[in-house]
């Protein structure tokens, strides 16, 4: 070996014509060095260098570029693989112990070892500039969501996962998880239905959430991975909030089970003096009004009043033209429903057409049946949202074909008076085409077109399509579903993360097709802001038995640990959640809109966001910025009272003229006293007693910044 290493390092000098990059021959000098020393290929190596064993031989991958007339006989018969070529540019992968036969190739002019594609979790930092945060680069000091919790709502987690310990992969940071769907208890305190596991010993004998519709799903454990992995001992792994804690729910179908999931959270955090982030990754359009006003949405909103701050994905449904908007003059529409079909989707039901209109205006619809050709072979009955019974379930029939549908419809709907139906039609036979015609004296009504599974889950959005001359078709707008279309709710976009280029440039960046693109139906600004969401690399559980492809994993207590790849807003959600998490470790005294507020003022735009105000249905108000929120966080006061034991106190209080300040531990940076409109009214450069006498009566806050975290008390001044 130690002449192989002599050889290869001549061969780089003089015994090729071959051109390389200085990379390449700093990269095989030390592949060859570290092989010569260890005797094998180490992890380490592995995760360094583009090394992978492929029927038990090692490789190194390469780009090379060939001569004129090149064949690949003569490497081939080396064992190095050729793979694919386009004009002269290959794809190379050497044995490691032939590399001496490859640099020295009379068959290339120029060979560079490939750049290693790392898992893009780094790339989601990079572009939230989250590692600027963790670095305390020039802020007070580094940020990592200590002391935050982070609610996850899901399916699919494995508890003992490595990614979900501490850095050094010591101790769990899940505090605790309820799996609604495991039978075997015991049971929440206050609920009667599913097993909370409240002790590390409980969740480790659990080692994942139970078989449910998703079957051994692991999308939770990917969400959680991305808001806030520890990194498992992998390079470049770690989540947003890397020190954060994590509540799980593995949650049921329905919105009462997503309101015991909040309750739950919420009561634990509240128990512990601590701030909650909950992440939602999900979301389902026939929940209810998607305009911010229904039920589960109003509840979302009395959790913020509480100090929760949800954070929840946009929607995947950007690429889909599943939604209309009509302005009605006494006129009528006729569009195609395009139905979804899977052979492996056991669930698969059929399609929901939901209708909203305007308060006021009235509009009725039917159900019509054509053959291939667009000829109308039957249609249903108009159904008018002012007279329709509360409830239809009913058919029509042509020939030996048999169209089943559903209808419910309200004139007034409760949470925001507009009139509204939701068809339901089934997978029709194969000879026939189902679409729906609509009318209106006048007044605007929104169409979309849902898929929809027997167990009443389905989010994903299909076509209006061409229904024959005069039809009207679908568009991507009003893309935002239910929960995150609450007024309180941080709605999360999608976009190609940026990334540095083996040159050092920043490249990337670019929006994607499928996330959902704004506004509410009444026309309220959503989405917020964006993050990556795309080939996002994280954790998945263990106990899967979903396909994936692997890209790497960790083996930890006895037990292998995967990575994969997913892009969605379902990746781009806990992104956020975990810079929320950030924010809430430098101040964890704001209020849900101040932190949305600060994760709107901050927002990065540039030449893929193009200008910022006005507001974009595409990027909201740009992409989210950690490092700048953090800066911000740190200069505001908030409004939560967090009911912990405070460890330094002020007195007297109240006051007539001067406040005394004991118990401070730590360095202090900033000590400023501010009104209840946040406005800085006093700023001192020490604690130990203060002249407030000039002061109006009223209620303060002393604010200061110690060992690089925001801590306020409240005073009042007589």
């Amino acid at each position: 070996m130690r002449l192989t290493l002599l050889f290869i390092l001549l061969s780089f000098q003089s015994f090729s014509q071959v051109n390389y990059s200085s990379i390449t021959v700093l990269d095989v000098q030390q592949i060859s060095r570290s092989y010569l020393k260890q005797g094998r290929v180490t992890q380490e190596m592995r995760e360094l260098y583009p090394i992978n064993a492929l029927n038990g031989v090692e490789y190194v991958s390469f780009i090379g570029k060939t001569t004129t007339g090149f064949t690949a006989t003569s490497l081939e018969q080396e064992g190095i693989i050729i793979g694919s070529e386009i004009n002269d540019i290959v794809s190379i992968k050497c044995p490691i112990n032939k590399l001496n036969t490859l640099i020295s190739s009379n068959d290339l002019t120029y060979l560079k070892i490939a750049g290693k594609i790392k898992p893009l979790l780094d790339r989601v930092h990079i572009g939230v500039n989250a590692d600027s945060v963790w670095n305390g680069i020039n802020l007070p000091e580094g940020y990592s969501g200590k002391d935050v919790i982070i609610g996850i709502t899901d399916w699919g987690f494995d508890y003992s996962h490595p990614m979900f310990y501490d850095t050094l992969l010591q101790n769990t940071r899940v505090l605790a998880a309820w799996d609604q769907f495991k039978t075997s208890g015991p049971t929440p305190s206050n609920y009667a239905y599913g097993t909370e596991y409240n002790t590390v010993p409980d969740l480790m004998a659990a080692g994942a959430d139970t078989a449910n519709f998703y079957s051994f799903a692991t999308h939770g454990s990917h969400v959680a991975g991305i808001a806030g992995g520890g990194g498992a001992g992998l390079p470049n792994m770690k989540g947003m909030a890397f020190e954060s804690e994590y509540l799980f729910v593995t949650f049921q179908f329905d919105e009462a089970s997503v309101l015991d999931a909040w309750e739950w959270m919420y009561n634990k955090a509240d128990g512990m003096g601590k701030r909650l982030v909950v992440n939602m990754s999900w979301g389902i359009y026939h929940m209810g009004a998607p305009d911010g006003t229904d039920l589960l949405e109003q509840a979302l909103d009395s959790y913020s009043d509480l100090g929760v701050v949800f954070v929840s994905s946009a929607g995947n449904n950007g690429d889909v033209n599943f939604h209309i908007e009509k302005d009605f003059t006494n006129d009528t529409i006729a569009t195609k429903i395009d139905f979804y079909w899977s052979s492996t989707l056991a669930s698969h039901w059929g399609q929901s057409i939901h209708m909203w209109g305007e308060a006021g205006n009235e509009f009725s619809s039917q159900v019509v049946v054509t053959d291939a050709a667009f000829n109308e072979l039957v249609v249903s009955p108009w159904y008018s949202t002012a007279s329709t019974p509360t409830y239809v379930d009913t058919f029509v029939v042509t020939g030996i074909d048999t169209v089943f549908y559903n209808l419910a419809a309200d004139n007034i709907y409760p949470s925001n008076g507009r009139p509204q139906t939701r068809l339901r039609v089934k997978y029709p036979p194969a000879s026939v085409r189902v679409g729906i015609r609509s009318t209106a004296l006048s007044g605007k009504v929104h169409y979309w077109n849902l898929t929809e599974l027997s167990t009443d889950a389905g989010n994903w959005g299909m076509p209006f399509a061409n229904f024959g001359a005069g039809s009207t078709t679908g568009d991507n707008n009003y893309g935002i579903g239910v929960p995150t279309c609450a007024n309180s709710a941080i709605t999360v976009a999608a976009y190609n993360s940026e990334f540095l280029s083996p040159s050092g440039t920043m490249v990337g960046g670019a929006e994607v097709g499928f996330s959902s693109e704004g506004p509410l139906m009444d026309g309220t600004l959503k989405p917020d802001v964006a993050a990556p969401g795309v080939n996002v690399t994280s954790s998945i559980s263990s106990y899967t038995d979903a396909s994936f492809s692997e890209v790497t994993s960790v083996f930890f207590n006895g037990r292998t640990y995967p990575f994969a790849k997913f892009s969605g807003t379902s990746m781009s959600s806990p992104a956020t959640a975990g810079v929320v998490a950030l924010i809430l470790d430098a101040n964890p005294y704001l209020s849900p809109a101040q932190v949305k507020d600060v994760l709107i003022q901050t927002a990065r735009k540039d030449n893929h966001t193009g200008a910022i105000p006005p507001h974009s249905v595409k990027w909201g108000w740009g992409k989210v910025d950690a490092y700048s929120a953090i800066q911000m966080a740190l200069t505001l006061v908030g409004t939560v009272e967090l009911e912990v034991e405070q460890k330094w106190q002020v007195f007297p209080n109240p006051t007539t003229s001067m406040i005394n300040v004991s118990g401070i531990i730590g360095k202090v940076d900033d000590i400023r006293i501010v009104n209840m409109l946040g406005q800085s009214v006093v700023s001192v450069s020490h604690v130990e007693s203060i002249d407030v006498s000039s002061l109006n009566a009223g209620t303060y806050f002393l604010r200061i910044v110690v060992d690089g975290k925001v801590e306020q008390v409240k005073f009042v001044k007589y």
